[in-house]
Order: C-alpha cells, then structure tokens, then sequence
C-alpha cells in the first residue's frame, strides 16, 4: 500500500520519482492509497497526459542529458547520477563519450529536449541504438517515447522505495 498522511508526507516520500518534477506526485495524493507501484504509476501516467503538451515538454527536459561528464553537471540529480553510473555510463571511454555527445547534440537539435531512456534497461549499445532509431521519429512520436520512458524510470525508481 503506497500512502502517507498528508500530502506534504506523500510529496516527502515520493516527490523524486519523475526528475525534478515533485507536482505530478502531488497531483496523484488525492488518489492515495495505491494497491501498489504499478497503480501509483498509472494515475501519475495519466495525470502526466492529461497536462498538456507544455508541461509534459517541461517534465522531459528537466532530465538529464545521457553520459554528460560526470561531476560537471550541477542539475544531475542523485537518482539518476546513480542510474547513469549503474549503466556504465560514468566510465565512458573518450570514443564513447564523443559518440554520445553527438547524438544527444543531434537529439536536442530535433527535439529541442534531452533523450531519455530508462538506462536501468539499456546497455551503452542499446542506449546508441535507440537514439538512431528515435531521430527519425515525429516530435510527437518522440514526446509519447520520452513519456513512457519516464514511467518506467518513475515505477522502477518507486518499486526501489517501496520494497520490503
């Protein structure tokens, strides 16, 4: 049962699962209790698409950019330096990095927002791969990709606070 109190508690509790977006889990408190991570994740989903194309844009760009130089990005927040690090991506060789800062600087120009990908379900190859593939979606294909990608980042990071 995923719940608190008040909603400050469940802000508290919760808040950092979506990356520096506290509002949506606040937006979800009126729907507490939830049977689980999953059910949680379907009403934060949902209030997600329900918010409109502005916020769902700001909600995207306030991740991270994937294999920036690790200690030099201030706004890296703690779960995802983690994340980023448990993917390999902290210890990019500098071919790697190059490759990589060339298809999030391709990414950004199309996209003007960050690539996401859940990294806990990616290798570096795959992480590669999908921002190939994903540069030749729409930019509204590509703002549902980064969406769902975002849930999954949220439920893994949730079923981790939650478990017993």
């Amino acid at each position: 049962m995923i719940t608190a109190n008040t909603r400050e508690e469940f802000v508290s509790a919760y808040g950092d699962i979506y990356e520096h977006t506290p509002w949506i889990v606040a937006a979800a408190w009126p729907q507490a209790p939830f049977a689980g991570p999953e059910a949680m994740i379907a009403a934060t989903s949902q209030i997600i698409r329900d918010a409109g194309h502005d916020r769902q844009k700001a909600l995207v760009k306030a991740h991270p950019e994937l294999a920036r130089k690790f200690g030099v990005d201030p706004d890296l927040g703690r779960l995802s330096a983690a994340e980023q690090e448990g993917a390999g991506l902290d210890r990019l060789s500098e071919a790697e990095f190059i490759a990589f800062r060339a298809l999030n600087e391709a990414y950004q120009a199309r996209f003007d927002m960050p690539f996401v990908i859940c990294v806990r379900q990616a290798t570096k190859e795959r992480m590669r791969q999908e921002i190939g593939r994903r540069l030749a979606q729409s930019p509204q294909e590509e703002l549902a990709e980064a969406l769902g990608q975002i849930d999954q980042i949220a439920l893994l990071r949730l079923k981790d606070r939650t478990a017993s």
